[in-house]
Order: structure tokens, then C-alpha cells, then sequence
């Protein structure tokens, strides 16, 4: 019975993790309206900050540890994944959490969530280029179709489904969201059926450098926000930004990059989805820790960036 769930996991594993994001877009749209967006014009510098940490700032904290540290080639790919994806639906609740700005959080997930469908493509090509094989040419058109389709269809569907039925948007985003937790089990637990997962074929090294980088960027995040004079609420939005990724469409891009085939392994690619799931769990961490600490510290609307 296992070796036959296994089978139809590795046979089925780009349907499972297409689905189990759908799910995630369709929950978190809705959740959204489009009056949200309308923080964005109202706070140019705020937004535009955030998206110049998302979409500049981290990828490029990524090459640093991907060019100074020896890493082996599946997590420098696994690292290359977490830094082109935008955020997701835990960034804008641990934003909440923190009582920093949530409809900012929620304009910059979305805004990067759309610009994704050209950005992602260039950073991967732009970061892991050198230690694919010869052979190996970036799908950039399939990466763009598969976002649209299972990030930027859903969502916009899901907002539909709050604009229509607005008095069963909360319950459907809810069973949607855990329909893809149920997903990511599915593709944890199949993972390690299918031997993908070996801890022991990760030195406690290279897990150390990968903690080093998510509180890296926890302090760039910090760091930087502080010193472009934001509100201390517009602060916390895009420290949450940036930590907690959108794991979720990590997962559809470990199997676009690397298709399952039959009856062959592929350590890169089981390190990379390793790295994936190992960083999912430091930055549940870190935003934890984030929360408990800006919670402690009093909440400032002064100089906020509305101009």
C-alpha cells in the first residue's frame, strides 16, 4: 500500500503541488478587495519600498551567500526559488499579528504576486544559470503560463467569490487554505516516501549558512526600513514581506524545473526541495519571533509615507 501511494505521488507530483497552490490564490483572494489596492496610491513610498526589497534587495542577499559560501548545488537552487517568489497569505497574518500594516503587507504581496509572472524567470536565470547543466535552458515561458494560471487565475477568482457571495467568502477561504496545507502534507510526506528528503545527505553546515540567511534577511529587512524613515506599522509589514516567502509556488517551481521522471532520482532536486521545506520552517520561526518582539514595542503612525 505505501510503495503504490509513493508511485502515485512521484507520478502525480507536479498535479499535487499546482493544486495545493491554487488552493493557497483561491483562499487568499478571498480575502482581498479592490479597494485594498487602493492603499498603494495612497502610500507610494511605503509600497514602493516593498517591492524594491522583494524584487531587488533579496535576490541579491541571496547571490551574496550563494557566491561567499560553498554550498552544494541543490540548495544554492533551493535559495535561488525562495528569493524569486513573492510573499504569501502567512506574511500579511503575521503582519497582523505584529500590528504592523496590514493593507500595506497585503498591496505588496499582491503586487509582487503580479510581477512574479516576469520577474521570477530573470532572478532564477539571473542566480542558478551557472550550476544547471550545459544543457539546461530556463523554461521562462512555461514558469510565466504555469504563475499565471495557478497564482494570478485563482486569485482573481477568488475575489470574484467575495465579491459575488461575500457572506461564504470567509468559509471557502478558510476550507481552501487548509485543502493546501493538506497539499503540502501530501507532498512532504510523498517526498519522504519516495526517499527525496535524506537528512543525511545534508552537512549541518549548510543548514546553519541557510539560517544565517533568512536572519540576514530579517536584519536587512529591519535595517533598511528604519532608514528610509517609514512608519514604524509600514516597517513591520515589509520586515514580513520579506522573511516569509510564498513556499507555495517554490514547490510548482522545484517541479517545473526539474520533471519527475520515471524510475530515476535527482539529488539536486531533492535538495532543492529539502532547502525549500527547511526554510518554510525558519521563517515560521523567525516571523514568530518577529511578532512576539514588535508586539513589545509601541506602534508609531509618525512620518508615514503618504505623499
Amino acid at each position: 500500500m505505501g510503495k503504490c501511494m509513493v508511485a502515485w505521488y512521484i507520478e502525480y507530483e507536479y498535479w499535487v503541488a499546482a493544486v495545493q497552490l491554487v488552493l493557497a490564490m483561491l483562499g487568499m483572494g478571498a480575502g482581498l478587495q479592490i479597494a485594498d489596492f487602493k492603499n498603494v496610491a495612497m502610500q507610494p513610498k511605503a509600497a514602493s519600498i516593498g517591492l524594491l526589497m522583494q524584487l531587488i534587495v533579496v535576490p541579491l542577499v541571496a547571490l551574496g551567500f550563494i557566491v561567499l559560501t560553498n554550498l552544494p548545488s541543490g540548495m544554492v537552487i533551493g535559495m535561488a526559488i525562495v528569493a524569486s517568489i513573492p510573499g504569501g497569505t502567512v506574511s500579511n497574518i503575521f503582519t497582523f499579528m505584529a500590528r504592523g500594516n496590514v493593507p500595506l503587507s497585503i498591496s505588496i504581496t499582491t503586487l509582487t504576486s503580479i510581477a512574479c509572472l516576469v520577474t521570477t524567470p530573470i532572478i532564477l536565470d539571473f542566480l542558478i544559470s551557472d550550476y544547471m547543466t550545459d544543457s539546461f535552458v530556463m523554461p521562462a515561458k512555461k514558469v510565466a503560463i504555469e504563475i499565471g494560471l495557478c497564482l494570478l487565475l485563482p486569485l482573481g477568482l477568488g475575489m470574484a467569490f467575495l465579491k459575488r457571495l461575500p457572506n461564504y467568502a470567509e468559509r471557502f477561504s478558510n476550507l481552501c487554505v487548509k485543502g493546501s496545507l493538506v497539499g503540502i502534507g501530501i507532498i512532504v510526506i510523498g517526498s519522504l516516501g519516495a526517499g527525496r528528503l535524506n537528512f543525511a545527505n545534508t552537512s549541518g553546515d549548510d543548514i546553519g549558512v541557510l539560517c544565517v540567511f533568512i536572519l540576514s534577511l530579517s536584519l536587512v529587512g529591519i535595517w533598511l526600513t528604519k532608514g528610509f524613515g517609514l512608519a514604524s506599522e509600514d516597517n513591520r509589514a515589509i520586515e514580513m514581506e520579506v522573511v516569509v516567502r510564498n513556499i507555495n509556488l517554490g514547490f510548482l517551481l522545484k517541479v517545473s524545473l526539474f520533471p519527475t521522471v520515471a524510475g530515476q532520482s535527482n539529488p539536486v532536486a531533492d535538495m532543492a526541495l529539502f532547502s525549500m521545506l527547511l526554510y518554510g520552517a525558519w521563517q515560521m520561526t523567525m516571523g514568530i519571533f518577529l511578532i512576539f518582539w514588535r508586539r513589545r514595542q509601541p506602534v508609531s503612525t509618525a512620518g508615514a509615507s503618504i505623499n
